[in-house]
């Protein structure tokens, strides 16, 4: 039986394309549908864009950059905090159509509004805090003005894991700057952008300034975006090697870049933590967004003395985490993405059991509707173990032991990736040691969860360029400009 909730939430959900303030369907006349991955059922059908979509959204998106530039940033911070007073309003839609398109446990879905709409607000308090600086030149001869300008059309790739938060902290920080933008929400949940673009117009975004296009056909419809000298700015939050390969692209150009990639984060555990503090952590850093998140701790590496109690612990937590459809009450773990997802999360668990890893709890698939793969720990993980060097994405904690300090970093720091690590010690010396020896861009200290609209988002090596949030955040899509000026006093 279908819940009249959800289907009438699904009829304001526009299906088509939007370029240049209007809803179009797509030029091929293509659709894609958009399934649940809790039942397999479709939700809802879209417009599938082409290429030449493509172009016409970046042409609404060129034309009308000059007038967005051109508006004060009073004004663009108060279209901002409408969306976000508008969202905020709306919490319970927009949580219920992601949880319906993403399938993440409903109150998961609640938070990610309020993390999501956080970048509505602060980056509307950014867009009048732009500056520049007025100063003589060292030998006097003249005043340098140095000022700061909106770089130009911009093309957003987001992911299917934050449906709403991704397109928030991409959108919020570009309209801020004064720039326009394309967005391209990823194809597994495009429903989310569509309502919070419909959402935009409301709160009085102007026709051209924010463009969406949904498709099938990601890399054939990006790749002209991304070539066209129009094109100034190119954000992108997805894995690695999808990054690489805009990344080539964008060279074309000379594009600015902002490049969130893929992680494989560390947590360690000291023999001197509080192993409560540490367990909760753990449980926020692993299962969270059902471990599919680029933050998600990859490898829990924990000292030796304390690993056995540790796992005992978080074995019985994670034991008894209720495993179902993002809408039913209590469930804490709901599918993951697709069958891909699954089959991966199998591997990685049967290669490490192969090694001789043990199952503490879960490490299978549930039989039937859905994509679910049981909530998992395995101890005792062996170097070498694929689950230690690829991106879990899965509900799967691994722990490896460790005996020294310079054993736990050299773990931690053994990977291409380095977005964010955690790290639990009671030892304040040994936790401003680990700040400057772990190779990451973010990190935790007896903290599980570190994604914050003020904060600057990103990471080092493998893991992306560019920050995102923050008073970082803003000057992604900025321009320095420095204009020499003759002596005012001079005769």
């Amino acid at each position: 039986m279908v819940d009249p909730r959800e289907r009438d939430l699904l009829a304001t959900v526009p299906d088509g394309l939007f370029i240049g303030g209007e809803w179009v369907a797509a030029d091929s006349g293509r659709t894609l549908t958009v399934q649940d991955p809790a039942t397999g059922d479709v939700v809802k059908t879209i417009a599938d864009a082409s290429p030449a979509d493509g172009i016409a959204a970046l042409d609404a998106a060129a034309e009308a950059f000059p007038s967005w530039a051109a508006t004060p940033a009073r004004s663009r911070a108060e279209i901002l905090r409408r969306a976000f007073d508008l969202l905020t309003a709306r919490a319970e839609d927009f949580a219920l159509l992601m949880t319906l398109e993403m399938g993440k446990p409903l109150a998961e879905s609640r938070g990610e509004v309020v993390y999501g709409g956080e970048f509505l607000r602060w980056f509307s308090e950014e867009a009048a805090r732009v500056t520049g600086r007025y100063a003589p030149t060292p030998e006097g001869k003249g005043r340098m003005i140095v000022s700061q300008h909106p770089v130009g059309p911009c093309f957003l790739v987001t992911p299917w894991n934050f449906p709403l938060a991704m397109a928030t902290r991409k959108i919020a920080p570009a309209l801020a700057a004064g720039c326009t933008v394309v967005i391209k929400p990823a194809a597994l949940t495009p429903l989310t952008t569509l309502l919070f673009a419909k959402l935009l117009q409301e709160a009085g975004v102007p026709a051209g300034v924010v463009n969406v296009i949904t498709t099938s056909a990601s890399g054939a419809v990006s790749e002209p975006i991304i070539r066209d000298p129009r094109l100034r700015k190119l954000s992108f939050t997805g894995s690695t090697g999808v990054g690489q390969r805009l990344m080539e692209q964008a060279a074309q150009g000379v594009l600015r870049t902002s490049m969130e990639l893929g992680g494989n984060a560390p947590f360690v555990i000291f023999e001197d933590a509080d192993l409560d503090k540490a367990v909760d952590g753990a449980i926020a850093a692993k299962f969270r967004n059902i471990g599919q998140a680029c933050t998600a701790a990859n490898r829990f590496i924990v000292h030796r003395r304390v690993v056995e109690e540790f796992t005992r612990r978080v074995t019985e937590r994670v034991a008894e985490m209720k495993v179902g459809r993002g809408t039913e009450e209590g469930v804490a773990i709901g599918p993951l993405i697709d069958d891909r997802a699954v089959a991966k999360a199998s591997s990685l668990v049967a290669d490490a059991v192969a090694r001789g890893a043990q199952v503490t709890t879960g490490g299978e698939a549930l039989a039937g509707s859905g994509t679910f793969y049981l909530p998992t720990v395995i101890s005792d993980v062996a170097a070498g173990s694929d689950i230690l060097r690829e991106e879990i994405f899965g509900p799967v904690l691994a722990i490896v032991p460790f005996d020294d300090e310079d054993e736990a970093v050299r773990l931690a720091n053994d990977t291409e990736y380095g977005l964010v690590s955690y790290v639990y010690t009671e030892n304040l010396a040994r936790g401003q040691r680990m700040i400057e020896r772990l190779e990451t861009g973010m990190m935790g200290l007896n903290m599980g969860v570190v994604s914050n609209a003020a904060a600057p988002f990103g990471g080092w090596k493998m893991s992306g360029l560019g920050r995102e949030g923050g008073a970082e955040g803003i000057h992604e899509y900025l321009q320095t400009k420095y204009t020499l000026t003759p002596d005012p006093f001079a005769g």
